[in-house]
C-alpha cells in the first residue's frame, strides 16, 4: 500500500500522524530532500550526486526527451540554473512504496525575459542505496491561459476544430 504523505508547514502528515522530515530521511525519500535542497541552494555538484552514473530518465508524454546518464543531468541543470537565477523548487507531496518514491513538485522563478517560470507535476523515482537510478518524469510548464476543460478535451479528441 502506498503511504501518502502531505506537507503541512515543515512537517508531513499521514492522516492524523505528524511525521517530520527527520523521521523519513533514512528511507528512499531522503534523496528527494537532498535534491530539493541542492536545487534551492543552486549546488550543482550535490544535485548531480543524487543520481547514478547510469541514471535513466523516461518522459512518457514526450518519449524523445528520455535520456541516460548523469552527464545529461548536469547539462540540463547547468542550463536551468543559468537561465533561471531565482529558481525555487518544492516537494509538495510524496509517497513511498519499497524503493519507488512518488513525488509532486513545483518549480518557480523568473526567465531572462522577465516572464514567470512555473512548472508542476509528478516525478516517480527509483532509488537504490539512497541514489536515484531512474525516473518517470511528468513535470510540465503550467499553462495559465489554456482554456476550459471542455475546450481542452475538444482540442484533444477533435484536432483542428475551434474551441
Amino acid at each position: 500500500m502506498l503511504d501518502q504523505l502531505q506537507l503541512t508547514g515543515s512537517n508531513w502528515t499521514e492522516g492524523e500522524r505528524v511525521i517530520t522530515r527527520t523521521d523519513i530521511e533514512a528511507g528512499p525519500a531522503a534523496v528527494l530532500y537532498r535534491l530539493e535542497r541542492a536545487t534551492n541552494e543552486r549546488d550543482l555538484e550535490t544535485l548531480v550526486a543524487c543520481f547514478t552514473s547510469d541514471y535513466r530518465n523516461e518522459t512518457p508524454a514526450h518519449p524523445e526527451r528520455g535520456f541516460t546518464g548523469r552527464d545529461q543531468v548536469r547539462a540540463n541543470w547547468s542550463q536551468i540554473f543559468a537561465a533561471i537565477p531565482d529558481l525555487r523548487c518544492e516537494v509538495l507531496a510524496c509517497g513511498v512504496e519499497g524503493s519507488t518514491v512518488w513525488s509532486e513538485w513545483e518549480q518557480r522563478g523568473t526567465r531572462p525575459d522577465g516572464t514567470p517560470h512555473l512548472m508542476r507535476g509528478v516525478i516517480i523515482f527509483g532509488v537504490t542505496d539512497g541514489v536515484i537510478t531512474w525516473a518517470r518524469f511528468y513535470l510540465e510548464p503550467v499553462q495559465a491561459q489554456a482554456g476550459t476543460v471542455d475546450q481542452a478535451v475538444r482540442r484533444q479528441v477533435m484536432p483542428g476544430t475551434r474551441s
